[in-house]
């Protein structure tokens, strides 16, 4: 997807894409890695968007696992589909998406890698996609999401860090990646065994 597009999708829909520019290839792969997507069996992308974070999970996973992504704006989902045959992308808020439907006999996954604008998000919508999120990992599960240099600083940013404080061990930053657009750093935690 060209940058041009994610413009003209971020200027039209500022809340639901949350950023100025596509996350760097780099940011992805050390998302993939942290999360250790490369052992997992399944894996959740919250906020695919354009792919950025994908291409690298998708990439890292074992090749008989399964990916689903699930994502709002309905433009990203067709390009993610027909970039990414064989694996699922559902228009649908992460707070609401029903995981039996893909997966009847058992809802859990081994990791989620977020790439969902956290910071522009309402205290009740961070927990009601965390709480809806989160019971589904599987113990000893990872979750791995990013935050803009900064805006972590904002009052809803330090809020989410707590919350992620709240429900997951372990929570980690990485190293600041400066060659993002904005910089980012990532959380990553994992629910206990």
């Amino acid at each position: 997807m060209s940058s041009l597009t994610f413009a003209k999708q971020a200027l039209k829909n500022w809340k639901d894409v949350g950023a100025i520019a596509p996350s760097s290839p780099r940011l992805g792969a050390r998302m993939a890695e942290v999360a250790e997507v490369w052992r997992a069996q399944r894996v959740v992308e919250l906020g695919p968007g354009t792919g950025a974070l994908t291409a690298p999970i998708l990439d890292a996973l074992p090749h008989d696992s399964q990916y689903l992504g699930l994502e709002l704006n309905d433009h990203f989902v067709q390009d993610l589909r027909s970039r990414h045959p064989g694996h699922h992308f559902e228009n649908a808020a992460a707070q609401e998406f029903d995981f039996t439907s893909l997966w009847p006999d058992d809802a859990t996954f081994d990791v989620v890698i977020s790439g969902l604008p956290w910071t522009s998000f309402p205290d009740s919508l961070q927990t009601d996609i965390l709480d809806h999120v989160l019971p589904r990992l599987r113990p000893g599960g990872r979750f791995a999401t990013f935050a803009y240099w900064g805006f972590h600083h904002l009052p809803s940013g330090r809020r989410f860090r707590n919350l992620l404080h709240s429900r997951l061990v372990g929570v980690e930053s990485s190293r600041i990646l400066w060659g993002n657009l904005p910089p980012a750093f990532i959380y990553v935690g994992r629910v206990s065994e």
